[in-house]
This record gives C-alpha cells, sequence and structure tokens, in this order.
C-alpha cells in the first residue's frame, strides 16, 4: 500500500508517524514545499525572541529519524491530484503514485491587494525565511507596522516587542482581535498593549506602502543617507504606510498578519470537493474513497456550533491527522469534533475564546469586568448549556471553561447560578459534569 501526504507541517508528520506504526510494511512519503526539515509554525516567535534556534522548531530531531521508520521525504509542491489515476502530479513534471492520499497542505497568508506590499521590507511571519528577513531587519529602535491585530498579529507582538521595536498595529476591524473577542475584550486588550508602549490603530487598513522619493525616510534610510548608500542597496528602502484614515507611518519593516486561507487551489477540477476547505466526513475522508484531508486544510464538522468548519489550530491539525492515518491504515476511526478554541498571550495578557462566543439566538448571557486589573468574562449559553465564552486576564479556569462547552453540559440549576455569579464556573463543572457522566438510575440523587 502506497501512501502520500501532502505537507510537511505538524499534520503531515504525525500523519505519517501513525501510518508507521499501524501500517508497518506499507510505503508512506511526505511532500512538503519548503526547503527546510519538517518544523512548527507555532515555534517562530520562540526563535525571533531568540529563546531557540532554527534547530529549536524542528518537529523532530535527529538526521535520520524519517528515514529509521522508513518515511521518505520529497521536496516538491503539489499541481494537481489525478484521481482516476492516483496521482499526484508535482510542479516539477514528477508524479507520485498513491493509494490512499492525505491533502494536510496547511494554508498560507492571505495577503491583501495593497499597492507596494510586495517590495521590499514586507514580510509575513509564516516561514522560517520570514523570520530570517524579520530577524535582519526588527532591530532595536526600528520602526514596525504590523497589519493585523488577529491571533497571529497578537502571537507576534511580544518577540517585536522584545526586540525593542517601535511597533504600530494596525487593525481595520473596530477592535483587537476581532475574530475572537467581542468589544469589551477587544478593547482591554488593545488598551493593554497601549500600556506596553505599542500605538494601536482601529478602524483602517493599509491603502499603500510607498517607498523612494513618495516617502519620508525611516530608521534604515536615514542610517543610508548617513553613510552615503542608497537605500536599496541595505534590502529595504524607507517606506511611509500610509493608512484608509489619511495617517501616515515611517516603516523600517512592515509585517503581515492579515488572515490565512487553506492551500486548496491545486485540487480545482480533480473531484476533490472543497468548501471553504478540503471537506471532510467523520473519518477526515473526502467524498473520493481513498483521499483525506487533515489540519488548516481541511473542513470538519464541528459539534459545538453544528457547521463544518476550518479551525487552523495545531490541536486540531494533530488530532485530525491521527485519526485520517487511523483509517488510511484500515483501522476505522472517527473525530469527535472540531476544538474552537485559541489562548493568547498578547505582552503577557492571557486571554481565552471557546464555541459561540458571540452567543446563539435566543440564549442567554452574563459578563463581568474588572477593568482595573484586566479581567474580563462573558459567558454565553442555549438552554442550560454553555455554549461559548470569552475571558482575559482570566487564567484559573480556562480548561473548566472548554470542558463545559465541549462537554455539551447540561448544567441545569446551575445555569441560573452562573447567570448570577459567572466566577462559579469550577463547582458548577463539578456538580454538573460529574451528574452528566453518572448512569441514568443514580442522576438527580
Amino acid at each position: 500500500m502506497k501512501h502520500v501526504i501532502l505537507g510537511a507541517g505538524p499534520a503531515g508528520v504525525i500523519a505519517a508517524e501513525t501510518l508507521r506504526k499501524h501500517a508497518p510494511n506499507d510505503e508512506v512519503t511526505i511532500v512538503g514545499d519548503e526547503p527546510e526539515a519538517p518544523y512548527s509554525r507555532m515555534a517562530i516567535p520562540y526563535l525571533l525572541t531568540g529563546k531557540i534556534q532554527e534547530q529549536g522548531t524542528h518537529l523532530r530531531h535527529g538526521a535520520n529519524h524519517y528515514a529509521g521508520l522508513g518515511i521518505t521525504l520529497k521536496h516538491g509542491r503539489a499541481k494537481q491530484v489525478n484521481v482516476q489515476q492516483r496521482q499526484v502530479l508535482l510542479d516539477d513534471g514528477r508524479s507520485l503514485p498513491f493509494d490512499r492520499l492525505l491533502i494536510a497542505t496547511g494554508s498560507s497568508p492571505a495577503t491583501p491587494p495593497v499597492p507596494g506590499i510586495n517590495g521590499p521590507g514586507v514580510h509575513s511571519c509564516w516561514t522560517l525565511a520570514d523570520a530570517r528577513a524579520i530577524q535582519s531587519l526588527a532591530k532595536k529602535d526600528a520602526s514596525v507596522v504590523l497589519m493585523g491585530a488577529g491571533f497571529i498579529g497578537c502571537i507576534i507582538m511580544d518577540p517585536l516587542a522584545a526586540r525593542g521595536v517601535k511597533l504600530t498595529v494596525v487593525e481595520m476591524g473596530d477592535r483587537m482581535v476581532p475574530r475572537m473577542m467581542g468589544p469589551t475584550a477587544g478593547n482591554m486588550i488593545r488598551q493593554w498593549c497601549e500600556a506596553k508602549g505599542v500605538t494601536v490603530v482601529t478602524g483602517a487598513k493599509v491603502d499603500a506602502i510607498e517607498r523612494g522619493a513618495a516617502s519620508e525616510p525611516g530608521l534604515l534610510g536615514k542610517i543610508a543617507q548617513v553613510v552615503g548608500i542608497g537605500s536599496s542597496s541595505m534590502g529595504s528602502g524607507a517606506m511611509s504606510v500610509r493608512l484608509s484614515n489619511g495617517q501616515r507611518i515611517d516603516a523600517d519593516l512592515v509585517i503581515t498578519a492579515t488572515g490565512v486561507r487553506p492551500n486548496i487551489g491545486f485540487l480545482e477540477n480533480s473531484g476533490v470537493r472543497c468548501l471553504v476547505g478540503v471537506l471532510t466526513d467523520e473519518h477526515l475522508q473526502t467524498n473520493v474513497p481513498g483521499i483525506y484531508a487533515a489540519g488548516d486544510c481541511a473542513e470538519a464538522f464541528d459539534k459545538v456550533s453544528g457547521q463544518t468548519i476550518v479551525s487552523a489550530i495545531q490541536p486540531n491539525a494533530a488530532e485530525q491527522a491521527r485519526v485520517a492515518a487511523l483509517n488510511m491504515a484500515g483501522k476505522a476511526t472517527e473525530l469527535r469534533g472540531v476544538t474552537q478554541i485559541n489562548v493568547l498571550d498578547t505582552l503577557g495578557l492571557v486571554s481565552a475564546s471557546f464555541g459561540n462566543w458571540q452567543g446563539v439566538p435566543g440564549g442567554q448571557h452574563v459578563e463581568l469586568t474588572d477593568a482595573g486589573r484586566h479581567r474580563h468574562l462573558s459567558l454565553q449559553f442555549a438552554d442550560d448549556r454553555m455554549v461559548g465564552c470569552n475571558a482575559v486576564g482570566w487564567t484559573d479556569h480556562v480548561g473548566v471553561m472548554r470542558g463545559l462547552v465541549e462537554g455539551e453540559v447540561r448544567l441545569g440549576e446551575w445555569k441560573d447560578k452562573l447567570l448570577q455569579d459567572p466566577t462559579q464556573l469550577m463547582p458548577a463543572y463539578l456538580a454538573s459534569a460529574q451528574a452528566q457522566s453518572a448512569p441514568a438510575h443514580l442522576r438527580g440523587r
């Protein structure tokens, strides 16, 4: 049996290792489109702070790890999948036959069509190549503009601040982390960042990134003028970032963090059904038998929302990869659901978002805010279940919040108690979760 895995991120590696364990005699090949050893993007912020070296980002260590397991690593990018001939065509003309195929191609930055965004001095923070470029430009006192204050943008802030840059964040939404936090929580995170010396601009987008005569010189441009060389020879010209509100910001470096999109373009006209991502069933199989998907490119069923979603977080990638690989090895396994969870550390302020944090039609909610201590808690209910929550600076019971939401725990009378005092999460969980898991004849005693 030939297994081909497209994608060398966490999903691809976990799937390959799972296959090797449960199908020891099968051929397993991973195809990655970067020249690096398989690595974790989530480790890049630690690389930028200097806490680890590049080798520390690698998913597995040891030069012979994959070869020792009988897993073949190939460098290439999928161009097309031929489902009739059971072949993957790579962009260099090679073709790989398969019996089982896993699509774990992840996602890529969704770069907006801004004039000047493809020029020098502008980078995403997505690959090791990006990290190297950012390290060379994000020097102490350099002026840095960060486009986007979503999950990725907020993660990047900490290493940038640690490097001593002058940071300006531009977010087109009316608050920070708008897809994860409500107005109170998002604005509380903004106030925290501003108190740490970060300039935050919301309700505006970048209209253009200008260079040369059209812009005033930033730090690198001024250095170039003093030493008498052209800014282009320094690898980045002085930039002026023009915003939709009329403001201009000098920049030595612009980092784009404006969202991601699944890497599924190569599946066009293949017959593999895609919506936002590659649509899968409870076994992570697509509409084409023998072809599976996992990770940031997969669209799987979420039992909390009752919809299929792409949830681009590493815990989902890992679990989906494990389930997909078991099914590829002939061991029928179902995915229990997609985790809608985000836990974020923004310059030391921890926030969390679970499930339907915006609430549901006809539902009830309760909020508790302590602005002076940067603490906020918002709980959302449907019937007697907690279906979502936001928490800022409230780290005591993050696991309990997740358990109540994902476990769809019936709270009974505890729902009304939480509406009166939302801090009673732990006793509500202990009482309700235990009652729900007890044998039916003992419930209510």
